[in-house]
């Protein structure tokens, strides 16, 4: 079974960083929607539809009127609801005039967005990254665009082996690929877990020069994924035989949370949202600035690879059966989650009423 290549529809997505909507009108399509987002003068964000109604004119390519969107062709006016309050030339405004307005919530540093029914939007259904503005934790992030499906990116954070081959000389070491994985799966919460702890392994240089660790270490890998939309990768390091006490408490490791959103574009085209988040040297602008360097590279050398693999994929003949191995159980699992939260959300429509208000 090939990654699904549509979407679930009644799902939250990372939209952008809180940072990335101002008052300037921000352009983002999201499974295959084109949306504007924007702030209000109060400080709220607003999703519409980046479309006039009139003759489909971008309104990202627009200006604002207070919190109103003002047409850059025509003039049509929109509210945050995406409901017409004016057009040119008459006062009567007719009834259809309206764009979709879709519901976003801002939490940690993401803005994320509810493209299907708006009636089903429920806040407390999005997964949590509480590290990422946390005042105990510093975190650098970006973003990238990849020119492939979301389905490739997402086997491939959940199959991290690739390290060694893919990463040598910035996070992979052989040991990664060398242990062996476990995977686990609830379905009740939708929430894919892969695992992998090594008990004695060579400091790749991520962790080296960031934490200042010489010698071999511990590292854990614990993944923990969210479909479809987030990805979460508990990483612990220490010197060999420096482990969690009994209570819990880790005084001796360093632990890093590795965030990504993996939001579709188009079905051949993906926001790659990454961050990285940490519990040591806070206040270390050297440390910040080497870790997010050493990240976007890392995020651009999958970029490479995810893009090398679309394309072969295009050229594929029909009913070509993959291989599938122990170290692909996680990305498996999420394929078929996925595949359900699709079947179970077809036919769902973006949000068209306007009372579709935004939420800060």
């Amino acid at each position: 079974m090939g990654f699904p290549v549509k979407f679930a529809r009644n799902r939250w997505y990372v939209a952008a960083y809180t940072s990335e909507v101002t008052r300037e009108l921000l352009p983002r399509t999201i499974c295959g929607e084109a949306l504007v987002f924007y702030r209000t003068q109060a400080g709220q964000v607003v999703a519409l539809s980046d479309r006039c109604v009139h003759r489909r004119f971008p309104l990202s390519e627009s200006h604002l009127d207070g919190d109103n969107v003002v047409c850059g062709y025509h003039g049509f006016t929109y509210d945050t609801s995406g409901t017409c309050v004016a057009v040119p030339g008459q006062r009567r405004i007719p009834r259809t005039a309206r764009v979709p307005a879709f519901p976003v919530v801002e939490q940690d540093s993401f803005v994320w967005v509810w493209i299907g029914d708006a009636a089903e939007a429920d806040p407390a259904g999005i997964p949590r990254a509480p590290w990422l503005d946390h005042p105990d934790w510093t975190a650098v992030h970006g973003r990238e665009p990849l020119d492939a499906p979301y389905g490739l990116l997402v086997d491939n954070l959940l199959d991290l082996s690739h390290e060694t081959y893919l990463h040598g000389g910035y996070i992979g070491t052989p040991e990664v690929a060398e242990t062996p994985i476990k995977t686990e799966v609830d379905e009740e919460r939708q929430i894919v877990y892969v695992s992998r702890h090594m008990d004695d392994a060579a400091c790749p240089p991520f962790y080296a020069n960031s934490t200042g660790i010489t010698g071999r270490i511990v590292r854990w890998q614990d993944i923990e994924y969210h479909p479809p939309c987030l990805y979460l990768l508990h990483s612990r390091v220490a010197p060999v035989g420096v482990l969690p006490n009994a209570d819990g408490s880790d005084p001796g490791g360093f632990h890093v949370e590795v965030v990504y959103a993996i939001t579709p574009e188009t079905e051949n085209s993906t926001h790659d949202f990454w961050a990285v988040a940490r519990d040591f040297a806070g206040d270390d602008d050297g440390v910040s600035d080497f870790l997010r360097e050493s990240n976007r590279t890392v995020v651009l050398q999958d970029v490479v690879a995810l893009n090398t693999l679309a394309k072969v994929l295009e050229t594929e003949r029909d009913g070509y059966q993959e291989l599938s191995i122990n170290i692909d159980t996680g990305g498996l699992a999420a394929r078929r989650l996925i595949a359900a939260q699709i079947a179970q959300g077809a036919g769902a429509e973006p949000a068209r009423a306007p009372s579709a208000a935004a939420t800060g």
